[in-house]
């Protein structure tokens, strides 16, 4: 497998921000435009979107803005499309998060191949369960050199979280709580119970806390229990209401 960015990043780094936005948002050919920002902003890893019609874990806010991008006229084809040169700019790990169903439909290996193409990193897939892309797809996208990112939850199980770990590669996307992104429902102590239990494990993957995560006190909460922390419904917000050109001004507010 060839050397990941994703691993690179975190061997020399910590306290890692990643923000995740949807391709063809606000505008169709927004894409590259937003991935530049966030680079230029000092953002260290970026999670685009691949928007869809059904997106189980998404908040309203994400939701939205995916109906948008599709409404644009965005798919997985154009996205490729739009970042096919992004690596004569753009050095920080890129990853695609979406869901199993327009990849699948794409052509699982057609879409892994145009991954290492492009020079995307990683790929987060919710709705694939994880003994799935084991037995299925895990030998495919270590053959691209792609890292599978799993995700976990505070329902997770040691011996579950254990498992998933050996099997893994880059990092673990820790779940902030149950429910949808943007969307925070368990309190702070019983977040850090769970971040602690995590920690306890001693995991051979770094961990990324998500889902939740909009400011700096949430930020750096996430900070001090994991490798780093994923922004999405609070950036997708701020792009919203205040357009690209607000993306500094967002990232210098959390860090």
């Amino acid at each position: 497998m060839t050397n990941n960015r994703i691993d690179s990043l975190f061997a020399q780094k910590k306290g890692l921000l990643s923000i995740y936005f949807t391709a063809g948002y606000p505008k169709l050919d927004d894409t590259m435009t937003v991935l530049t920002a966030l680079q230029e902003s000092g953002v260290d890893m970026v999670e685009i979107g691949m928007p869809f019609s059904d997106p189980l874990a998404d908040g309203p806010v994400i939701q939205l803005a995916s109906l948008n991008a599709l409404n644009n006229g965005i798919t997985i084809k154009k996205l490729f499309e739009q970042i096919k040169d992004m690596r004569k700019t753009i050095t920080m790990p890129v990853i695609l998060m979406g869901y199993i169903n327009p990849v699948m439909h794409y052509g699982i290996e057609k879409f892994m191949a145009d991954c290492q193409k492009v020079g995307v990193d990683g790929v987060i897939i919710p709705d694939l369960p994880f003994d799935e892309y084991i037995e299925h797809y895990k030998d495919m996208m270590d053959s691209y050199g792609i890292h599978y990112v799993p995700m976990i939850a505070p329902q997770s199980s040691d011996e579950r979280i254990r498992y998933i770990d050996s099997k893994s590669a880059g990092f673990i996307y820790m779940v902030a709580s149950a429910g949808i992104t943007g969307n925070i429902k368990a309190s702070l102590d019983t977040r850090t119970q769970y971040y602690q239990r995590i920690k306890a494990l001693g995991l051979k993957n770094k961990a990324m806390i998500g889902f939740g995560i909009k400011d700096k006190a949430s930020y750096e909460h996430a900070c001090q229990n994991a490798d780093g922390a994923i922004i999405g419904t609070a950036y997708i917000k701020n792009l919203t209401e205040n357009g690209i050109a607000a993306t500094k001004q967002f990232v210098s507010a959390i860090r």
